[in-house]
């Protein structure tokens, strides 16, 4: 049975860790492979990205697996929540093995972070290495195969979308060869995720499936969202974060390049993309349970499903988001403003 979300691909779970209310509006994501770590790599292309380890993926570099992928509010503050993550690993002596003691080790842990201070109201409140550390507990706590929990959780909390509400969204596929892609995104672009003449999600009409907004409701919320954004500080950073795995045996030169077209769907659900307040980062994971067909372009399939996979988790993050109106700002969420008109119900799993 799939659960369409990340944890789709075997031996994946993840975990959140979230804080709102008295200032708080943020959170950690975790995405923990199997004890022994998986196959990763990264495409970064936003102008504005705040990362960490992500050069020990380069595939020239000696580092082949990461132990664990953090994905964070909080800005570059909150990269700091990759330290309780690592010291978890540490315990369960998972890591790079550099010594003969059971806890020897160094985790690859690399992690990327999206920009969402001051949205709770106080700029001071942000991601931790405690928060970290309640992430990869709560995935580690997991079942195997687990819903991906959706909308304002974890790194998405505090997430906003060209000014409606952001937040998380997951997707996945099981391709005729009998691979598995998921993806998992934090979405909190700069860009819009609806377009403007219509309301409808972008990502939607890529994948052919969108019901229009009625005139009438689509002007109504055009008003509700230029008196929101009258009120709101405006966006200094944004980033839009994804991570996509697959149960192929990937290369980490075959990895990199599932990243790298994994953009692809950001900028199908997202426009524009990839600005200079953008920190547009995208982490790929391979587990390696499954042999890839030796043909030159057996990845392709694995290529184009992760492209998709990110449209889909785009449009699952917003459509799953609840609107926010606190101390830090007003953002409201696309259900709130065009649900009742399509007549769908898209909450939270």
């Amino acid at each position: 049975m799939t659960v369409d979300a990340l944890t789709d691909v075997a031996g994946l779970r993840v975990g959140h860790a979230t804080r709102s209310g008295g200032g708080w509006l943020t959170g950690t994501t975790v995405v923990l492979p199997p004890e022994e770590g998986a196959v990763a790599a990264v495409d970064v292309r936003g102008g504005g990205p705040g990362t960490k380890e992500t050069d020990a993926l380069d595939p020239r570099n000696v580092v082949r697996r990461a132990h664990a992928i953090v994905l964070t509010g909080g800005s570059a503050y909150g990269l700091d929540a990759a330290s309780g993550v690592m010291a978890w690993l540490e315990e369960q002596g998972r890591g790079v093995r550099v010594g003969a003691g059971p806890t020897h080790v160094v985790p690859v842990v690399p992690a990327a972070c999206v920009f969402d201070l001051a949205r709770g109201g106080d700029f001071r409140a942000r991601p931790d290495a405690a928060l970290g550390r309640a992430a990869v507990e709560a995935a580690a706590a997991s079942a195997p195969g687990a819903r991906v929990r959706e909308g304002c959780v974890g790194a998405g909390t505090g997430a906003v979308a060209g000014g409606l509400k952001g937040g998380i969204g997951s997707a996945s596929v099981v391709l005729d060869s009998g691979i598995t892609v998921g993806a998992l995104v934090v979405a909190n672009p700069a860009g819009a995720v609806l377009q403007p003449e219509t309301g409808a999600l972008y990502g939607e009409l890529f994948q052919g499936r969108v019901e229009f907004p009625e005139p009438r409701v689509h002007e109504n919320a055009r008003r509700r969202l230029a008196e929101a954004a009258a009120k709101n500080a405006p966006p200094l950073l944004n980033t839009t974060l994804a991570v996509v795995a697959t149960d192929a045996e990937l290369s980490k030169a075959q990895a990199q390049k599932l990243a790298g077209t994994a953009h692809d769907g950001i900028a199908r659900a997202i426009r524009p993309v990839h600005l200079l307040n953008d920190g547009d980062t995208v982490f790929a994971l391979a587990t390696g349970a499954r042999q890839l067909d030796e043909h030159p372009l057996a990845l392709n399939e694995i290529l184009a499903a992760g492209a998709d996979l990110v449209t889909r988790a785009i449009v699952r993050a917003v459509r799953a988001a609840e609107p926010v109106d606190g101390p830090g700002g007003v953002w409201p969420s696309y259900e709130e403003l065009y649900g009742a008109s399509l007549g769908e119900s898209h909450g939270e799993r």
